[in-house]
């Protein structure tokens, strides 16, 4: 028996049809171990120390679940007589990852492969279990540093951006939020220009009247200056002209140019040009896109999804040219793309484009959004091997007798539909033929309907969305196939951008963050303007691409970046020092609100919070903190858990504040020694003499069975008097003894 683990249960599943019998096909279910998590022995860690030359060694942790899953997974082969086992998971730099862990949990059997496909075909998976290969640690280094990376960044920056009361900030997700923070902003800054537009319809041709030249005085230009001779500041001139072509109604051709355009296909996708044709051509979000892409790779529909080659197999390319020609003809062919990459310094070659394994299959016919997903593929990369459609166009000139000023307007027709007819399930209506009317000079156009005067004014930029937030991170190279989803999705749970439909808008904490917080980090480097400046991000995703293919050294890498890094943090912790953080002036607004002025004069030093320095408001805290009596308002985790012990307690707060001297909550005063304190300790003592929970009273009888004592005897261990009568606490302190009964009793041999 052989075994064969990937990272999913539907990959095991299509793999598992291929080799039959004699193997056993599992799943992982993605990553097995990792960086420690939060609850283990060194969650807190931001970073393990390392010999000079060396990555550093942490304890890596097992993800959750994972131990039960792996360790089924061995039983299972133990008790089949396993001795060989092959690891295929994904052929990328966290695949690599995964096989390496699994490699080391797995030594004990007597091999360990490992083995990599772009696609999950009988053929692909048969050929890579007849060649395995090594362990790419070139590929594991990579994914080490970039973890170190992360975890530093995201343990300290994370902790500095605490003081303003948010959640995190991360390597590429701080950035990335820059980007649809910085396109609010400018919407915000924008500042609307009135224009007026005069618009004409003449067989199916659009005019539109030409105000001005860009050498006039009054020529309408927009914020960058660029000139729009269609539009004028000047409504009396537009209702003027509108009015002369109601007059008119016609308008004489005086000029026409001829030309013909072509329009290249596209390359085959990458991820990122995936998403954003799913977005534009399905309306789907990059999520629903990313995980319908999953099915069908899984499946052995297409080829691996996390790409940024547009490089596809010869073979492949000659299936899909042999079905274009015989399904629409040899002019549709086109000289083809795809025999290789771009050179792009941050494009990852290690993979083909994203096509369909089997070219010759068009449509599939499992559930509607496989299908259309897996058309829009096909289309693609089939479109890749087309001729260019042509269209023919007239640019052409009006004049109307009762004005002086131009109207132009163009005509087009296709006259090849090339590789746009593996699209035509895509597109409406195209126009394949020239007016009737014919382009003759002189003739005159009978305006169609009424002339129309458009007056508007400038909008401010579009919003980023799903799809051009992709583009954004692409074209600054901060991004990589495998975590343009992950990243709109942090920075979404993460309450840093809401989403309305596609569009991508700031929240306030999202603002903050960028605004208030990274520019804490924006000192000069020799990687950029700070850490968070899409510049050193892009270096460094550079840096993991080298270490990938073996041109830099990991342990140089990680330590050049531990140099930058630090020298960057402590700048900023310098800096935070000169002024106080949100929390601290809100802090000491809500503190000295309830104190007389002789007592505010005091903790302020005469300053309002805002206005005192970082080392100063620090000063008035530990103030507040060491004087006897000074009454601060409670804090809202006091306040919140007093409501929910009364809540559990079932009983009015009013009526318990009452009865402890308290007559609202407004009153409750905060810190160790005020009364919300007060008033917690007593709750929580009341609830800890309330009768034991179901659950407790379940444990103990199971327990004191365990131990070999009766329910009775086991009460005695607390001096309770019945099962039914014990208190949560005392039910509490009965668990633990019993535990340590059970654990200290001597187990039997084998």
């Amino acid at each position: 028996m052989k075994l064969v683990i990937l990272e999913s249960g539907a990959k095991a599943k299509t793999i598992k049809k291929y080799l039959g019998r004699g193997w056993i096909v599992e799943a992982c279910n993605g990553h097995v171990q990792d960086l420690p998590s939060r609850g283990s022995k060194d969650s807190s860690k931001a970073r393990w120390a390392s010999k000079p030359g060396h990555l550093p060694k942490p304890p890596w942790s097992w993800t959750d679940k994972a131990e039960q899953v792996v360790s089924k997974i061995v039983r299972k082969a133990v008790s089949s007589g396993v001795d060989e086992v092959f690891i295929a998971t994904d052929p990328d730099r966290e695949g690599e990852f995964i096989a390496w862990r699994l490699s080391e949990i797995l030594s004990d059997f007597k091999t360990v492969n490992r083995i990599a496909f772009n696609e999950i075909t009988k053929e692909a998976v048969l050929e890579s279990i007849a060649n395995p290969r090594g362990l790419d640690m070139q590929l594991v280094e990579a994914a080490m540093v970039r973890r170190f990376m992360d975890r530093l960044v995201g343990f300290r920056c994370s902790k500095f951006s605490r003081s303003w009361k948010l959640k995190s900030m991360g390597r590429v997700q701080t950035p990335t939020l820059g980007y649809i923070v910085d396109r609010e902003l400018e919407r915000e800054a924008h500042v609307p220009i009135e224009f007026h537009s005069v618009v004409a319809q003449s067989n199916g041709v659009e005019m539109k009247v030409r105000f001005h030249e860009p050498d006039d005085n009054d020529a309408w230009r927009d914020d960058d200056g660029k000139h729009y001779p269609d539009r004028t500041f000047n409504s009396e001139l537009a209702k003027e002209t509108v009015n002369s072509l109601n007059h008119e109604r016609k308008v004489m051709l005086e000029n026409v140019k001829e030309s013909q355009v072509g329009r290249s296909p596209k390359p085959p996708f990458t991820t990122d040009s995936m998403l954003q044709s799913a977005s534009s051509r399905l309306g789907w979000s990059i999520s629903r896109t990313s995980n319908i892409a999953s099915q069908l790779y899984q499946s052995g529909y297409v080829t691996y999804i996390r790409t940024d080659s547009t490089r596809t197999t010869e073979s492949s390319r000659a299936a899909v040219r042999k079905l274009i020609e015989k399904r629409f003809g040899k002019e549709y062919l086109g000289p083809g793309m795809g025999d290789s990459s771009s050179k792009s310094s941050n494009v990852q070659d290690a993979h083909e484009a994203i096509r369909p394994t089997d070219p010759t299959v068009s449509d599939i016919s499992e559930d509607k959004d496989l299908n259309a997903l897996y058309r829009l593929i096909w289309s693609r990369f089939a479109a890749s091997q087309m001729s260019k459609s042509i269209r023919e166009r007239r640019s052409l000139t009006f004049k109307c007798p009762e004005m002086d000023l131009p109207i132009h307007g163009t005509s087009s027709w296709r006259t090849h539909s090339g590789w746009e007819e593996v699209f035509k399930w895509a597109v409406g209506n195209v126009t394949t033929e020239p007016p009737d009317i014919g382009f003759d000079t002189g003739k005159f156009w009978k305006i169609s309907d009424d002339p129309e005067l458009i007056s508007d004014e400038t909008k401010p930029p579009r919003r980023l969305t799903e799809s051009s937030i992709i583009q954004k991170m692409k074209k600054a190279a901060i991004g990589r196939p495998s975590t343009y989803v992950s990243t709109v999705s942090k920075l979404v749970d993460r309450g840093y951008i809401e989403k309305d439909g596609s569009t991508l808008i700031p929240t306030d904490n999202g603002r903050t963050l960028w605004v208030d917080v990274a520019p804490f980090y924006d000192n000069q480097t020799d990687y950029g303007d700070g850490i968070f400046s899409t510049e050193f991000t892009a270096i460094m995703e550079q840096k993991l691409d080298q270490i990938e293919i073996g041109n830099n050294d990991p342990s140089e890498t990680w330590e050049e970046f531990v140099v930058v890094f630090s020298e960057t943090h402590n700048m900023a912790l310098e800096k935070r020092r000169e002024k106080p953080t949100l929390r601290q002036i809100d802090y000491l607004k809500s503190v000295t609100s309830r104190m007389n002025d002789e007592d505010r004069m005091v903790i302020l030093c005469g300053k309002e919070p805002a206005d005192m320095s970082g080392e100063e408001a620090k000063h008035a805290i530990e103030l507040i903190s060491n004087t006897e009596g000074a009454s601060m308002p409670p804090s809202e985790k006091q306040i919140s858990l007093i409501i929910r012990l009364v809540d559990k307690l079932g009983i009015k707060l009013n009526e318990f504040l009452n009865e402890n001297d308290i007559s609202d909550i407004e009153e409750l005063t905060g810190g160790r020694n005020g009364s919300a304190s007060e008033i917690i300790s007593k709750l929580i003592d009341l609830d800890n003499s309330s009768p034991a929970t179901e659950k407790q009273i379940a444990t103990i009888q199971s327990m004191a069975s365990d131990v070999g004592i009766s329910v009775e005897q086991s009460m005695e261990i607390v001096r309770a008097e019945t099962i039914e009568t014990i208190s949560k606490s005392d039910a509490s302190e009965l668990i633990s003894k019993l535990k340590k009964r059970i654990k200290s009793k001597p187990r039997r041999k084998n």
